[in-house]
């Protein structure tokens, strides 16, 4: 969020022009007011946030905790300056590589299945979550207001140090950003109570579904029946995964390896 310039205790304007004046000099023509940075009017505003947050609302979406995140994380923020005037519309960006921001509508049906997933004392609450996807790290900010503890992982370096640079802005103490192979999941800090996948594979990965802990839900699409993909939620249970399919939903391909 920008900060507002200091405001100073005199009007330096006016006492100068009266040195001038004092002084019989010409009084020099007015500077051109500097040019905004090209950020869209008012993307820094809470306004802006809350108008978003009432149409996630409008949409569906009503987990306070999971609409309390989207009102305090600048989507500006993640995406190129080009296209912030669009940030907070309903729509999928670019952000390089041939991967995109997803729209928030569809970040925000997820993370509400992923606290449908959690008991009613805990539903604010996510705690250690695994992502696969980092990309341009403003689902990972959400995640961390959401989360105990985060861990994002990302198979392309260039967005892993692009996300690093963009989180480093909005500080969160339970973030790590792992420049690593999704599919494997993360092994090290398993077993999460939760797992969002950002890309979109034939089935969900056997590493994701054994880092899975009981009692946890992972959200992810897959590709269904028909070619197109799916929104998957699968939960863990001491009898073992229960599997259920929502609505079609597009993301990008999920790749094997890093890059």
């Amino acid at each position: 969020m920008s900060q507002r310039p200091p405001r100073f205790p005199l009007p330096l304007d006016r006492v100068a022009a009266g040195a001038r004046a004092a002084n019989n000099a010409p009084r020099p023509p007015r500077a051109a007011a500097p040019t905004p940075a090209p950020q869209g009017i008012g993307l820094d505003s809470e306004a802006v946030r809350r108008r978003m947050v009432q149409r996630l609302r409008a949409g569906g979406v009503h987990h306070e905790a999971v609409l309390a995140a989207f009102a305090a994380v600048p989507r500006h923020h993640f995406v190129d300056t080009a296209l912030a005037a669009q940030a907070y519309e309903d729509t999928a960006l670019p952000i390089g590589l041939g991967q995109t921001i997803s729209k928030p509508s569809v970040v925000a049906r997820m993370l509400a299945l992923l606290a449908d997933g959690r008991s009613a004392q805990a539903a604010g609450h996510f705690g250690r979550v695994l992502e696969i996807g980092t990309g341009c790290g403003y689902q990972t900010a959400l995640l961390a207001l959401l989360g105990r503890q985060v861990i994002s992982v990302e198979r392309l370096r260039p967005l892993h140090d692009k996300a690093r640079e963009r989180l480093a802005a909005l500080p969160r103490a339970n973030v790590r950003l792992v420049h690593g192979d999704g599919r494997l999941g993360h092994p090290p800090n398993a077993p999460y109570d939760a797992i969002v996948a950002a890309a979109g594979g034939d089935d969900v990965p056997p590493a994701w579904l054994e880092q899975l802990a009981v009692g946890g839900r992972l959200v992810a699409p897959t590709r269904a029946g028909g070619g197109g993909q799916v929104l998957v939620v699968v939960d863990r249970t001491d009898a073992g995964w229960q599997r259920r399919c929502h609505e079609p939903v597009q993301f990008v391909p999920l790749e094997s390896g890093v890059a």
